[in-house]
């Protein structure tokens, strides 16, 4: 069996992305690992006959960046069956990778799965509402899920293949969900497997870049997949949440901006995707 291709996707976290790779070295089953770098400032000496480094020369996005690495994948034919995908965050328990290998050996369908967070929730996909967490069903081994998160996700080559990679469209949040629409029409499962554990402590983007990201992209996610109805609906909704946040912050979310939610808005109906406007990735 050939080392696991892993890939990470890096920006501006050195110190964080130094830990990732050794959470990975010490699985218990042998890695490959490709850092796809988004244009840091600082990018630590990693390389090493386990560790490529690719840069990309600006922050593509966590999608397009991955891409990188699933293109690289899917173009070496020795590579395996399957392909991990990590931020630079992402701390896996040593037996965390052996346990996802070992469940999903049992899922000849399963074509996308994530480890377990801990948060005792799984990934589903609401028609109006896109990518929602519901409580989980099983308490260990294979959980059908609506989508992988990205946290730690594994994607099979044969999947990949027939289905594609992610729309780079996304640029960040919600590429996983339209992956696993994509899959689930062409015949395979996604899922999360209970008790392969990772952590993720890190909220790496600014709350404005994030609440636009989330609320332009469901909207994308819901039209492509519900259609224009639902999309009008969700819309709708938005604008009450817009409306209320603004009089009543208790009705807030973690990631409520104003300039963020009004501009995801104003671009989803524009049809302008990919990256977010650049001053809102700028902490404030």
């Amino acid at each position: 069996m050939p080392p696991l291709s892993v890939v990470i996707v890096h920006r501006d976290q050195p110190q964080r992305l130094l830990d990732t790779i050794d959470a990975f070295r010490a699985q218990d089953v042998p890695v490959m690992i490709t850092i796809i770098d988004n244009g840091s400032a600082v990018v630590p000496p990693v390389e090493a006959a386990d560790v490529a480094v690719v840069l990309a020369g600006s922050n593509l996005g966590f999608g397009p960046a991955a891409n990188v690495g699933y293109r690289a994948f899917l173009a070496d034919a020795d590579a395996g069956e399957w392909v991990v995908l990590a931020p630079h965050d992402a701390l896996p328990e040593p037996t965390c990778l052996s346990h996802m290998l070992s469940v999903l050996a049992e899922q000849p369908r399963a074509g996308l799965a994530c480890a377990d967070v801990g948060d005792a929730a799984t990934p589903v996909i609401d028609p109006y509402f896109g990518g929602i967490l519901a409580p989980a069903s099983v308490g260990e081994g294979w959980e059908p899920a609506g989508h992988p998160h990205g946290t730690l996700m594994f994607a099979r080559r044969a999947c990949l293949d027939e289905v594609g990679i992610f729309d780079e469209r996304y640029f960040a949040y919600c590429e996983e969900a339209d992956l696993a629409l994509r899959a689930r029409d062409a015949g395979w499962e996604s899922g999360l497997v209970r008790g392969a554990m990772v952590k993720n402590p890190h909220i790496g983007s600014t709350s404005a870049a994030i609440d636009y990201l989330q609320l332009r992209n469901t909207l994308l996610l819901v039209r492509e997949h519900s259609g224009r109805y639902h999309a009008f609906i969700r819309f709708s909704i938005a604008l009450w949440h817009l409306a209320s946040g603004a009089v009543a912050p208790a009705r807030r979310g973690p990631y409520w901006d104003l300039e963020g939610r009004v501009r995801g808005l104003l671009d989803f109906l524009r049809g302008r995707f990919g990256p977010p406007p650049a001053h809102l990735l700028v902490k404030r």
